[in-house]
């Protein structure tokens, strides 16, 4: 019995051993790891406080906090000066408070903070006009995605409407005159201003004049394009005759018969010419008829 409890007792000695060991081992390795971390940190620039779509960017409601990673986000500034050199910066997308400034949120030194600054190279922006059912009941807002809807008559059918999908996934960037993006309540809009390629833009105007322009709100994420074809009043149940071709416009009626021009009349008279020796002398004599 007392051999059991001496074999007992040198197993957890070894046992506690052991563990400081690797105890004490991590402690040095963590200790390590902290003086190296602490030898890398730098500074990244935050909001200090919530900003707003075209508020001023000043070294009151910006400012650097340690940053410990071994690289910036794409588009962040390590020092406040970075921002403030160079002129007047503009906000473009709201910032939360202790929010990293990106250049991608922000205009670039001198610039104004117009709708204009937030398009894409290669972009253009376009409005379209809608009302509370074609522009979703006013939940379409700033930053969000949508397709375009074309509703027009069909002119190959007697009065036939259809709606096809004009455009998919465009970015809604401006409500009106609004064009924050922390906007949360949906308003009733008259106007909805999207990006787009120079082409999308001049579908977009022709389409305008063809028929009337509706909005589909979709997912950010889905980039997809479906395949979505026309819709006509046939898919509803509504069948309607195809027009009749237009009868062929009659043939001109045949030019008048053109009269023959009469014979030309004989003369009434004949000349004749009497010898007498060597003198000639012509007379007109009537002609009678036989």
């Amino acid at each position: 019995m007392r051999t059991n409890n001496v074999v007992v007792l040198v197993l957890a000695v070894v046992m506690g051993g052991i563990a400081a060991f690797m105890a004490r081992q991590w402690l040095q390795s963590h200790a390590v790891m902290s003086a190296a971390a602490s030898q890398n940190v730098g500074t990244i620039v935050v909001a200090t406080q919530p900003l707003q779509f075209g508020a001023t960017v000043n070294a009151e409601n910006i400012t650097e906090i340690p940053w410990a990673a071994g690289a910036l986000p794409d588009g962040a500034f390590a020092s406040k000066e970075d921002i403030l050199n160079g002129g007047r910066r503009v906000v473009l997308s709201p910032f939360n408070r202790n929010e990293p400034v990106l250049s991608s949120k922000i205009t670039g030194p001198g610039q104004r903070g117009t709708l204009s600054s937030l398009l894409e190279d290669g972009k253009r922006a376009v409005t379209v006009r809608v009302d509370d059912v074609r522009g979703v009941a006013g939940f379409v807002l700033p930053g969000d995605f949508i397709d375009v809807v074309l509703i027009g008559e069909d002119p190959a059918l007697q009065r036939e409407n259809y709606s096809e999908i004009l455009l998919h996934h465009v970015k809604v960037l401006a409500i009106d005159q609004v064009a924050s993006e922390r906007q949360e309540q949906p308003t009733v809009a008259k106007a909805v201003t999207v990006e787009v390629t120079p082409e999308q833009a001049q579908k977009i105007l022709l389409a305008s004049n063809v028929g009337k322009l509706s909005l589909i709100l979709r997912q950010p994420g889905d980039v997809n394009a479906d395949s979505v074809r026309r819709v006509t009043e046939r898919d509803l149940g509504r069948d309607r005759p195809r027009r009749a071709a237009a009868p062929p416009p009659p043939a001109p009626p045949p030019p008048p018969p053109v009269a023959a021009a009469p014979p030309p009349r004989a003369s009434s008279t004949v000349t004749v010419s009497i010898v007498r020796g060597n003198k000639r002398e012509e007379y007109n004599v009537r002609r009678t008829d036989e």
